[in-house]
């Protein structure tokens, strides 16, 4: 299949109707689609970069590991912007690795929900066929040519249908694959136009306030539509573009309008169950995911960029519960921890901290900062 017919593909059917401006204001998907067998998620996940070196005995060796400490699910990052782990139409496959292993994990009764990558976008050659597709900051300035912080920060336009039809294509070629068990999307959002505190430091800088390069979208197709909506160019709104409510709503519903007009009608098209992994300072990313129709929830609760204690981690599972409950959404909560952050000696008082605040369960980051006394500590959990 070419490009051509990729993007027919995925803005027809279901999604076509999806495709206008209509979306602004929507807080739960436009598609009512029911998975024909529903089942509960698993409560103990993993996040996994893959490592294409080992065999099948590395593998089975590892899920066996996994089963044994009580891990249900797992979460391999199978395309992060550029080449692909599974068959795809469009961009490269460095190699069908996923296809390889669920039927591996399956012998251990673990469930493989796949880790894409949904808004930025690092190929090479559809970074220059498509400039258009990129997010633009407050400044005028493009991410594929100035992106914020690093260079892998090249994030795409959420009000561009061209950029929805792509990423809703991504979830259409998971979907696909018979035997996995759930889409996991990560990345879905714009840059950070706050860092986390502890993170400023790092790339030494201070932000007390939403500055100009930090900003995100103001592309042609974001300031085309708020302009038919509301009147207003945002980009004439300077430095007052932060303070506008309507505007800072916009960028919220161009991100959640991806997410549910996109990407969940095409996962349930599937049968397959979606989540992904939030931020807890949401508004930094543009990300108001509690609006979001999601099967379940894993916000990244990384209490060390943040300058916070683990006590932190159950405030927030406690915040995004009653954020959901605003938007009548039961959908569950795993509380994602970052291993570097908590030492093996703190691992059971910080899951025990989650789950009396709520979370339904926790997901690990990630398998390669797992040692002898973590797997230990996991078994006891």
């Amino acid at each position: 299949m070419n490009k051509r017919e990729f993007i027919k593909t995925v803005v027809g059917g279901s999604l076509a109707m999806m495709a206008s401006s209509s979306w602004m204001g929507c807080k739960t998907s436009a598609a009512n689609i029911k998975y024909t067998k529903p089942r509960p998620l698993p409560s103990r996940w993993i996040w996994l970069r893959p490592n294409l070196e080992w065999k099948d005995d590395e593998w089975k060796r590892t899920f066996e590991r996994m089963k044994k400490a009580g891990i249900e699910g797992f979460l391999p990052q199978v395309y992060a912007s550029r080449e692909t782990l599974f068959d795809h139409p469009v961009l490269p496959v460095k190699e069908r690795w996923l296809e390889r292993i669920i039927p591996l994990a399956h012998s251990y009764d673990l469930e493989v929900h796949a880790w894409m990558w949904t808004m930025p976008l690092n190929e090479k050659t559809m970074v220059e066929k498509h400039p258009d597709w990129f997010s633009v900051n407050r400044n005028g300035h493009p991410a594929n040519t100035h992106p914020a912080y690093v260079d892998y920060y090249k994030f795409m336009c959420p009000c561009n249908p061209e950029v929805q039809e792509f990423v809703a294509g991504n979830v259409e070629a998971l979907g696909k694959i018979e035997d996995l068990d759930g889409i996991h999307l990560d990345y879905v959002r714009q840059p950070d136009v706050i860092l986390a505190e502890a993170l400023q430091p790092k790339y030494d800088i201070v932000q007390d306030k939403e500055y100009p390069e930090y900003d995100y979208p103001y592309s042609e197709n974001c300031r085309n539509l708020f302009k038919e909506q509301h009147g207003i160019d945002p980009i004439d709104l300077g430095d007052e573009a932060p303070a506008h409510e309507a505007w800072r709503q916009f960028r919220y519903d161009a991100v959640s309008n991806v997410v549910n007009n996109f990407c969940v009608p095409m996962a349930r098209k599937y049968d397959k169950p979606i989540t992904a992994a939030v931020f807890p300072n949401w508004e930094s990313v543009r990300q108001q995911w509690h609006y979001w129709d999601l099967d379940g929830f894993l916000p990244m609760l990384y209490q060390g960029f943040y300058n916070e204690d683990i006590k932190w981690i159950g405030d927030e599972v406690g915040k995004a519960l009653n954020r959901l409950k605003t938007q009548n959404n039961s959908k569950p909560v795993y509380s994602g921890l970052f291993l570097p952050h908590v030492p093996a000696t703190d691992l059971a008082q910080a899951v025990e901290v989650a789950k009396s605040a709520g979370a339904k369960g926790f997901a690990l980051f990630e398998l390669g900062n797992l040692n002898d006394e973590y797997w230990e500590v996991l078994g006891k959990v």
